[in-house]
């Protein structure tokens, strides 16, 4: 069992960045993928970003591709989404979950681990 704790959602004005943390339970989290998803209200639950076991593996959407980073530090079992140009199509509540293959990340069903979730939102 895994468990993803998520922080530092909030509000911003477009433009700026913020920067999420996932932090899992487990010790043998670098045997994980790790993904970033979001929901938006009324919306279905959409990929954001992947990252394999060690960092050399990231898979982004098309949408936050060169605004966002992911990253991942082994050493503090945290995963990292950097948003940077936020805009306002943006907003949503984050999920990271984890996954023990880097295969179909772009699609929930790979997931077995999922968090609580953070909310993000973009003021025009």
């Amino acid at each position: 069992q895994v468990q993803l704790v998520e922080s530092g959602g909030g509000l911003v004005q477009a433009g700026n960045s913020l920067r999420l943390s996932c932090a899992a339970s487990r010790r043998t989290f670098s045997r994980y993928a790790m993904g970033w998803f979001r929901q938006a209200p009324g919306k279905d639950r959409e990929f954001v970003a992947a990252i394999g076991w060690s960092a050399g593996n990231t898979l982004y959407a098309d949408s936050v591709k060169g605004r966002f980073t992911i990253s991942r530090d082994n050493t503090k079992n945290t995963v990292y989404l950097q948003m940077n140009s936020l805009k306002p199509e943006d907003t949503a509540v984050y999920y990271c979950a984890a996954s023990p293959r880097f295969s179909d990340t772009a699609y929930a069903r790979a997931y077995d681990y999922w968090g609580q979730g953070t909310q993000v939102t973009v003021s025009s």
